[in-house]
C-alpha cells in the first residue's frame, strides 16, 4: 500500500520554489506569543497564475517527546486571476504566504506542508527551543 507521507517532497528552499518555508524565532520564551511566517518561494518565486498556483498551507506543532501533532491552521489562497474573460485577467491574485502568532509550552517542531496544483505536496520543519 502506497502511503500519503511517500508522496510528500522536501527540498533545499534555496534551490526549490515549491518549499514552506518556516520564518521565526529559534528560541522563545514558554507560553509567550511568537509570530510565524510561512512563505512559498522564499529565494526563487513560485508563480502565481490561475495555471499554477500554491493552494494551501497547513501549519502544524509537535511538541518535544510526544507523538501526536497539533494543527496550527489551514490557510487557503483561492484567487489566482481567475475571471469570466480567461485565466489571468482576474482582478486579484492571493499571495502564497501567512503570518500567525502562537505560543508554546515546550520546545518541540513546527512542520509546514503545502499543496501545488501542478507539484504536489511540499514540506518543511523548524524546531523552535522554549527557554
Amino acid at each position: 500500500m502506497v502511503k500519503i507521507g511517500e508522496k510528500i517532497q522536501d527540498a533545499d528552499w534555496k534551490k526549490e520554489k515549491h518549499v514552506p518555508v518556516i520564518d521565526c524565532a529559534d528560541t522563545v520564551k514558554a507560553n509567550e506569543t511568537f509570530e510565524v511566517k510561512v512563505a512559498i518561494g522564499k529565494d526563487i518565486a513560485h508563480p502565481n497564475t490561475t495555471e499554477h498556483h500554491i493552494r494551501w498551507i497547513m501549519l502544524y506543532y509537535q511538541p518535544e517527546g510526544e507523538k501526536a501533532l497539533y494543527q496550527v491552521g489551514n490557510y487557503e489562497f483561492t484567487a489566482h486571476g481567475e475571471s469570466p474573460q480567461g485565466p489571468n485577467t482576474g482582478p486579484i491574485f492571493t499571495n502564497h504566504e501567512v503570518k500567525t502568532s502562537l505560543k508554546i509550552a515546550k520546545s518541540g517542531t513546527l512542520f509546514a506542508v503545502s499543496l501545488c496544483n501542478i507539484h504536489g505536496l511540499w514540506e518543511y520543519s523548524k524546531e523552535v527551543k522554549v527557554n
